[in-house]
């Protein structure tokens, strides 16, 4: 791993049940220089991928093939493990309460945006 990349050394855990757009997120963030675990596709499926592991973050799709990733968002937040939502939805209408100053990035996602996102869980 390149030291010098922006996002050095963050072991980061991605949840999208896309499958092309979750390789293309783990790769954008292995070049970035993360750490990934996962990707997850299912909250279930994240829980295991995480159990015992130390994370800096997570990026987390909002709704993986119609169940809401907003359990494992409060497994995450209990362990202050900070997070980005990815979101086509329009967040005064999909997201809870305690959710709402998530930081949260639309669909399709931008290299840039994912690596400023994902570089704030520093």
């Amino acid at each position: 791993m390149n030291k010098s990349t922006p996002l050095s050394g963050l072991r980061v855990l991605v949840v999208e049940d896309t499958f092309l757009v979750a390789l293309d997120l783990s790769d954008e963030l292995t070049e970035a220089g993360c750490d990934v675990v996962g990707p997850a596709s299912s909250v279930g499926q994240a829980l295991e991928e995480i159990d015992g592991v130390d994370l800096d973050g997570a990026v987390l799709d909002v709704n993986l093939n119609g169940e809401r990733s907003f359990p494992l968002a409060e497994h995450l937040a209990a362990r202050d493990v900070p997070f980005v939502f990815l979101t086509g939805y329009d967040s005064a209408t999909v997201f809870p309460d305690q959710f709402q100053d998530t930081p949260r990035l639309s669909k399709p996602v931008d290299t840039r945006g994912l690596i400023e996102a994902v570089a704030r869980f520093r």
